[in-house]
């Protein structure tokens, strides 16, 4: 009877492990087959951010620090650690775990030691002080508290550093649809632009059209800057 038990016990151990196995190997496939899915997209992307004018606008040089807000899986959070250096640090925040996870798995494969990854809040971005720059892309549209997150960037810039805001504009698909709560995607660049002067940024260019998505609509581009007499 004890060697029956045994060999049951045995057996279950043998097959719970296959499970675990076939599990771990299902969860493998799919998060490699994502990061694929991520790379094919983020080529097409290529075609028409204008992330090199979008990174230019920010003023980096190597060892900059620079924070990327809402930086999802990692888009421009990659391009922005290419740009500052290995003596540079780049600050990825995001609510979503998730995405931050696969940006902490490219990372990985990528060797860009110089990101690191927070999972934020809706009213504070969790900035550390000293920032020569923030980025923030197709993001600001969603922010619950804009306020309160301005007044962290502000603070956590340094006197001179850059506040670089990329969103679609009022035209953009799905605009008028009930497919966004609240004013998503209504967001238009001028009520930015107030909202940025409220808390004491210096706007130094806002681009009503800056660039055309594919079957989505119009972004536009502000680049803003904390006085330098602060």
């Amino acid at each position: 009877m004890a060697s029956q038990a045994s060999y049951r016990i045995k057996v279950a151990l043998l097959l719970l492990s296959s499970v675990v196995t076939l599990a771990a190997v299902d969860i493998i496939y799919e998060a490699l087959s994502t990061l694929n899915r991520l790379d094919a997209i983020e080529q097409e992307r290529d075609q028409w951010q204008r992330a090199p004018e979008v990174i230019n606008a920010l003023n980096l040089h190597a060892g900059s620090v620079v924070a990327d807000l809402g930086c999802g899986s990692g888009y421009f959070t990659l391009k922005l650690s290419s740009a500052v250096g290995v003596q540079g640090r780049v600050l990825a925040a995001d609510l979503r775990k998730l995405s931050l996870a696969f940006l902490w798995i490219r990372t990985v494969l990528h060797g860009d030691r110089n990101v690191s990854i927070v999972h934020d809040t809706p009213d504070d971005p969790l900035l550390p002080e000293r920032f020569d720059a923030v980025l923030v892309v197709n993001t600001y549209h969603e922010l619950t508290q804009p306020k309160r997150v301005l007044e962290h960037v502000f603070g956590s810039l340094v006197p001179g550093g850059r506040l670089v805001i990329a969103d679609r504009g009022p035209e953009s698909k799905g605009a008028d649809s009930g497919e966004f709560e609240r004013q998503h995607h209504e967001l238009a660049s001028d009520l930015v632009e107030e909202q940025l002067i409220r808390e004491h940024f210096e706007i130094m260019i806002r681009q009503e059209h800056f660039l055309q998505q594919p079957g989505e609509g119009p972004w536009w581009l502000i680049v803003a800057k904390k006085p330098d007499a602060y």
